[in-house]
């Protein structure tokens, strides 16, 4: 049971361990995306249609006629990556050996939506994956395995995302023989550090630069892809969106939001303690370019400041 890409790749690795039958798929339905608000189907679904496998869509898990279209297939297991919803205790009891979800922290910190947007957002120097086996609660099961990975300053949500997708698909296949054959004890989350990763929104994008340089550049890297760090460029006749895509950290100050300098290495922002260098930028509407590429079309000045 998953939707998104990190989905995609634990059911790429289940389906290439022959000691494993994968009987069904259960993913999201069909969702309108992009300008022309097309259906799209999630990544998983193209995966499980590709290995020709059955795939069920329900619009909520604890309806009826799902569960019972689910046990039809008499699972034994079934594995949970980042499915979107919650699951019901008629299907957690449904499987022989319960359910295992590949969430990704280290649990009992961050759970909820977006683990690894908020390990980012919050200077975290670690954080991995979690086996975990599910109760009905938001990632309140026990663990059953956990595998750490540095956050290293060159990661963005995005590659942090692929890293730890990786990671959780082989964590997965190493747990599973050993959780089937009774070799290893779930243990109970600790009482102690549990935190809560809620969902990102737009707005979470929006730069204060009273903010530290540190906090504002961890934002830039969190919130990459969606919904990006962004800020307001002065402009005539109109103000436009300025979204950020890298940025490094400087030691000069200024006025927090004021352009301090501009030259082909990038783009010099004060902030409220020590200041940001931009080096990846996107207009609203345009494509992404080099700060070097964005002042030959868009002038900024020593003194300028962002909203």
């Amino acid at each position: 049971m998953g939707t998104p890409d990190l989905a995609r790749t634990t059911l790429r690795a289940l389906l290439g361990d022959p000691s494993l039958e994968v009987a069904a798929v259960v993913t999201q339905p069909d969702r309108p995306k992009g300008r022309d608000l097309k259906l799209q189907s999630p990544p998983v679904k193209d995966l499980a249609l590709s290995a020709q496998l059955p795939v069920l869509q329900p619009a909520r898990a604890r309806d009826a006629d799902f569960i019972a279209r689910l046990a039809v297939f008499q699972p034994e297991l079934v594995v949970v990556a980042a499915f979107g919803q919650l699951l019901p205790k008629a299907i957690l009891d449904l499987p022989r050996y319960g359910c295992l979800n590949v969430h990704t922290s280290l649990l009992p910190r961050y759970r909820g939506a977006a683990p690894i947007q908020w390990a980012i957002l919050n200077d975290d120097a670690e954080t991995g994956v979690t086996i975990m086996k599910m109760d009905v609660g938001l990632d309140t099961g026990d663990i059953v395995s956990q595998e750490m990975t540095l956050i290293h300053a060159e990661d963005d949500s995005e590659s942090l995302h692929h890293r730890l997708a990786q990671i959780g698909a082989e964590l997965l296949l190493r747990t599973i023989p050993e959780f089937i054959q009774g070799r290893i004890t779930p243990r109970p989350q600790p009482v102690e550090g549990v935190t809560l990763a809620p969902k990102i929104k737009k707005e979470d994008g929006r730069i204060d630069w009273s903010q530290t340089a540190r906090k504002i550049w961890n934002q830039v890297r969190g919130l990459a892809p969606w919904p990006g760090a962004f800020t307001v460029l002065p402009a005539e006749p109109r103000p436009h969106l300025l979204k950020i895509w890298q940025a490094e950290l400087t030691d000069a100050t200024g006025e927090p939001g004021t352009v301090l300098q501009t030259d082909r290495a990038g783009i010099l922002i004060a902030c409220g303690q020590h200041s940001l260098k931009l080096l990846l930028v996107q207009r609203e509407g345009g494509r992404r370019l080099t700060a070097q590429q964005f002042l030959a079309g868009h002038p900024l000045a020593a003194g300028q400041r962002f909203a």
